[in-house]
């Protein structure tokens, strides 16, 4: 019962992070030196579409063994909200972590709370 709730999570967890890569890593990659303000564009995104492909072998197994018409217990719409709120925390993570200069103010914690309403009231029956 516990892997019913928790496995759809983890696979959506482990797409957030590769498709936080795929649509910001770039941007490290450059900061890092790896790739310049001068490598073309379609090389860019030919990496980013490399990050997204692999985060669908996960979304996509999460929505389908997660979705309550597949034999899981979230509906769509729960699966979406919780997709959002890891899509942020990873986001958020993500950029403390590896940007220098980006940081949390107060506003952003308050769009958090509101973000862990909505996954509240999208559960309510």
């Amino acid at each position: 019962m516990f892997t019913q709730y928790f496995y759809p999570i983890l696979l959506l967890i482990i797409a957030n992070v590769f498709m936080t890569f795929a649509w910001y890593g770039h941007l490290k990659l450059q900061d890092m030196g790896f790739l310049t303000n001068n490598t073309p564009l379609y090389i860019v995104v030919l990496i980013s579409w490399g990050l997204a492909l692999i985060e669908y072998f996960f979304q996509v197994p999460a929505n389908r063994m997660g979705f309550v018409g597949n034999g899981g217990v979230y509906s769509l719409m729960q699966l979406k909200i919780i997709q959002e709120v890891i899509t942020l925390v990873v986001f958020v993570l993500f950029t403390t972590l590896l940007f220098k200069g980006e940081s949390l103010h107060w506003n952003h914690f308050v769009a958090f709370g509101l973000l862990i309403a909505a996954v509240y009231f999208c559960f309510l029956k």
